[in-house]
């Protein structure tokens, strides 16, 4: 079984990518405190598709708080001559749980993106 969840803040703005007309990638980082007596948190890379992060690019920016329910993928690539690796979230499902920052009076709503 590979199931994530998570509950932080965006440390990052979302980053959109597209790949034709009707691919999207959405990626930002994710704040997660630890359960501890200290400031700590940890840092995860949230990676959203298609419709799902057409969402995120509208309505998330940094700060904002967010549940996030996917899986973990483990990437290798070569730089150059180095080898690199990362562990990041794909994410199923993202709930919109802080209230986005109010633009021009517009009223704040919570809202939840999901994959069908």
């Amino acid at each position: 079984m590979n199931t994530v969840v998570l509950t932080g803040n965006l440390a990052s703005d979302v980053e959109v990518r597209e790949f034709g007309e009707d691919k999207r990638l959405a990626t930002f980082r994710l704040a997660v405190d630890r359960a501890s007596k200290s400031d700590e948190a940890d840092f995860f890379r949230i990676a959203a598709w298609d419709q799902q992060a057409q969402f995120c690019a509208d309505y998330l920016a940094k700060g904002r708080k967010v549940g996030v329910e996917g899986r973990l993928r483990y990437r290798t690539w070569e730089d150059g001559e180095e080898k690199r690796s990362s562990v990041e979230v794909v994410a199923h499902r993202i709930e919109f749980l802080g209230p986005r920052p109010a633009e021009s009076g517009a009223e704040v709503v919570p809202f939840e993106a999901a994959v069908a």
